[in-house]
Order: structure tokens, then C-alpha cells, then sequence
């Protein structure tokens, strides 16, 4: 008689197959606890070469121990190299995270920047103190040239840093960022690769040159009709003599 799905039982993992929801089942009724464990080592063989995708996954073979006792409903009585999961376990609720809560005082700078700054403020040693105040100032003018078009000076951001830090870091070399000129977009589109093509083709030197129109200079049309006339009339074919 065949065995439709609607009578068989619910299948708990559908990537295992029903075949090895049956081995499951058939540990279940085994009473020998040795016979067990070792058909339990083999049942995890088999669902290992079934899915050979977890084999690349951080710790498999407990992820392949835990599918057997969730497919066993928590009833299979064999020891385990790993923790036994259990039911209230698999259902219970995670703790939700503690999300940082950030509120930096110079928002402009970032939160990031004020924990450079306390860690520079807490070293002892001159020259990492001094490296520090360097790279501090190099960032805030750097971050100063993102979000304006016009350049700082140095005096404006050792007058920031040190309302910042009050007055307790300076920086002695002098930061060089490059700022990008309002005339450079203008000045590539002015001689760029657009202008230079038409300069190309417009240049005799490149084979290139247009045909005058009407009157002036001369083009094919009036090369045509010079050798019209040496042919002897203004036709397009030279008349055959016979």
C-alpha cells in the first residue's frame, strides 16, 4: 500500500529529507545504549556528507549535533561532544543588544575625534603627545576643506583645538591639505578631450578641414566641375566619338 505524505508525521528539517528523520526515529526505539551511540555517530556521518555546505561553517559538526536532537524532538539518549541543547533554549528569546548611545560635543568632528583627543590628553610620553596634536589638526582641517570650498588658516584651527583640548595641545608642523580650486572644472572643460577632438578635426595637419560653401576657397564641388569642363562639356560622361 503506498504511503502518501499526508499520513506520514511532520518532517522537522526538510534539507535533511525524510530518510533521515526515519534513522532518527529508529535510534528512538534501539535499547542498547552502545548500539545507539554508535549508529548515532553514523546518522551524523551521513547528514554531514547531505549537506556538504556546512562544512565551511564555524563548527559543523555542533551545528550537525544540535539538527539531531531538534529532529529527535529532544528525546535521543546519547552523549554528545557538545552541550545538549534542550527546548527552552532553541525557543527562548535572545536579550536585546545595548545599542551605544553617542553624543559628541563637536559634531562636526565626530565622536571618534573626542576619544582621539582624551587619549592624547592622558599620554605622558612628549613626542606621542605631540604626534597626536599633529594628527588631530591635520584631520580637523582636512575635515574643515570637505564641507567648505574656501581654505583655512592654521591659526583658525589652534584657536579651535585649543577651546577644544583648553589650550593643553598644540600642533607644531603645519598641515597641508589640498584643496580643490573652483577654476579647475572650468579649465578642463576649456581644453579638455571634447575641445581637443574638434581642434583635431578641424586642423589640415590631422586630415581634417571642412568644405566651403558658395563662394570662397575651394572645395569638391568646384574640383568636379573643373574636370567637366577639361572633358568638354558641362555633363557628367564625356561624349563617345565614333
Amino acid at each position: 500500500m503506498m504511503e502518501y505524505n499526508t499520513f506520514r508525521n511532520h518532517l522537522a528539517m526538510k534539507e535533511y529529507g525524510r530518510h533521515i528523520q526515519k534513522m532518527i526515529e529508529y535510534l528512538l526505539t534501539i535499547e542498547d545504549k552502545e548500539i545507539r551511540q554508535r549508529n548515532a555517530y553514523a546518522v551524523i556521518e551521513l547528514m554531514g556528507f547531505l549537506n556538504p555546505h556546512l562544512k565551511n561553517v564555524e563548527d559543523f559538526r555542533h551545528k550537525l549535533w544540535d539538527h539531531l536532537f531538534l529532529i529527535s524532538d529532544f528525546k535521543l539518549d546519547v552523549e554528545s561532544p557538545y552541550p545538549i541543547p534542550t527546548r527552552e533554549t532553541l525557543k527562548g528569546k535572545p536579550k536585546p543588544l545595548p545599542y551605544p548611545k553617542r553624543y559628541p560635543r563637536h559634531s562636526h568632528l565626530g565622536k571618534n575625534m573626542e576619544l582621539v583627543i582624551h587619549k592624547a590628553l592622558k599620554e605622558d610620553n612628549p613626542e606621542k603627545r605631540q604626534g597626536f596634536a599633529n594628527a588631530v589638526a591635520y584631520y580637523m582641517k582636512l575635515a574643515y576643506s570637505n564641507w567648505h570650498k574656501e581654505t583655512v588658516h592654521d591659526d583658525a584651527i589652534q584657536s579651535e583645538l585649543s577651546a577644544i583640548t583648553g589650550g593643553q595641545l598644540t600642533f607644531t608642523n603645519t598641515p597641508f591639505v589640498r584643496t580643490p580650486r573652483p577654476n579647475d572644472g572650468r579649465d578642463r572643460d576649456r581644453g579638455g578631450y571634447g575641445n581637443d577632438y574638434r581642434n583635431k578635426r578641424n586642423n589640415p595637419k590631422y586630415g581634417g578641414g571642412h568644405q566651403q560653401r558658395g563662394g570662397g576657397g575651394g572645395g569638391g564641388r568646384n574640383d568636379r566641375n573643373d574636370r567637366n569642363d577639361r572633358n568638354g562639356g558641362g555633363g557628367k560622361f564625356k561624349k563617345k566619338r565614333y
